[in-house]
């Protein structure tokens, strides 16, 4: 019996000194991966190689805008730049636009004489029931280079053979009635981007963007009915009732950005900005490079379209709706900021 008690007691002793022992060896354990962690943060060591997969990333500093050796959102060299170029603008509308700038909606509605803020947001809510809202990854992002080239159709691109340069960027911008059949030598074939409204319409290729320039509330209603039913024929003038396009692909440029960009970079000078204006300042908001072809008047000083006949036709300046040469100097000095390339011969 007295063998058996002590039997017990060694037993219980025993355990109880695996447990003390085991307790301090955890302690231990614990401190030293401690002090591993915390030198391993405060002292730099040599590399490890992991024998984990790594995911291919390019890593940039935190004062890159995008890959390009100069990106345009990055205002830090041009004062100029900085006090007109706003990256919170957003270019074009969205399914969830329904709550607008009241003072830009009131200057776009009172160009055309429309009056009844409430009814856009029905037409913009029609609209995308036949069109697609955009993708949401069309503004510039760091880990990439997006170079554009804007278009213009005026008469000094003949000669220039500017064509295989243009047809280089990733983005094609043109516009209005622009045709490159019989003139892809000096402004190119390659399309991404159609910039148009109703009276300037034309059908368009597979694949390309139709970017509507909204002038009007009724100019929405049509975007829409020229896609669908056709029902829509006239405007101010007869239009085209259809318009081949995808219409996964339309973009309609939000009226906020024509008043940020009359206030901002036209300084309010014309009625509104024109579209060459317009599709240059869009350009900025989701391009990192952009090169400008086709603008301005040609060598002898004459503003025409590149394919037409009257070289003297000068309807551009004529309208009275746009202050041209102010939009010129808007444009050099976009060039001599180094905020775009401005190709002119």
């Amino acid at each position: 019996m007295l063998f058996k008690r002590k039997l017990c007691l060694f037993s219980l002793f025993g355990g109880i000194l695996f447990v003390m022992i085991t307790i301090q060896k955890n302690n231990i354990l614990s401190m030293t991966l401690m002090e591993t962690h915390a030198t391993s943060r405060t002292v730099p060591g040599p590399a490890v190689n992991r024998t984990w997969a790594t995911p291919s990333v390019t890593v940039l500093s935190p004062d890159r805008i995008c890959e390009c050796p100069s990106c345009i959102a990055d205002m830090k060299f041009s004062a100029w730049f900085a006090q007109h170029y706003d990256p919170q603008q957003q270019p074009f509308l969205t399914d969830r636009d329904n709550n607008m700038d009241r003072l830009a909606l009131k200057w776009w509605l009172a160009l055309q004489r429309s009056t009844d803020e409430r009814t856009i947001y029905e037409v913009i809510q029609k609209m995308f029931q036949v069109i697609a809202p955009p993708a949401r990854d069309v503004q510039p992002k760091q880990a990439q280079c997006r170079k554009c080239a804007v278009v213009g159709n005026s008469g000094n691109l003949l000669g220039s053979q500017y064509g295989s340069l243009i047809d280089s960027h990733n983005s094609v911008i043109r516009m209005n009635k622009a045709t490159t059949l019989g003139f892809e030598v000096d402004v190119g074939n390659r399309t991404t981007h159609h910039f148009m409204y109703p009276e300037s319409a034309v059908d368009i290729g597979p694949g390309v963007h139709l970017v509507l320039l909204p002038f009007k509330l009724r100019d929405l209603q049509w975007v829409a009915s020229a896609l669908s039913t056709g029902e829509i024929k006239t405007t101010y003038m007869r239009v085209k009732d259809r318009v081949r396009a995808d219409k996964d692909k339309v973009m309609v440029i939000n009226p906020a950005f024509f008043k940020y960009t009359h206030d901002r970079w036209t300084e309010r000078h014309g009625r509104y900005p024109s579209t060459g204006m317009l599709a240059i300042i869009f350009s900025l908001h989701i391009c990192d490079e952009v090169s400008v072809f086709g603008y301005g008047a040609d060598q002898h000083g004459n503003w025409h379209h590149y394919w037409e006949e009257n070289k003297y036709g000068g309807a551009f300046r004529k309208t009275g709706v746009h202050h041209a040469d102010f939009e010129m100097e808007v444009i050099l000095k976009l060039d001599t900021e180094g905020k775009i390339k401005l190709h002119r011969r």
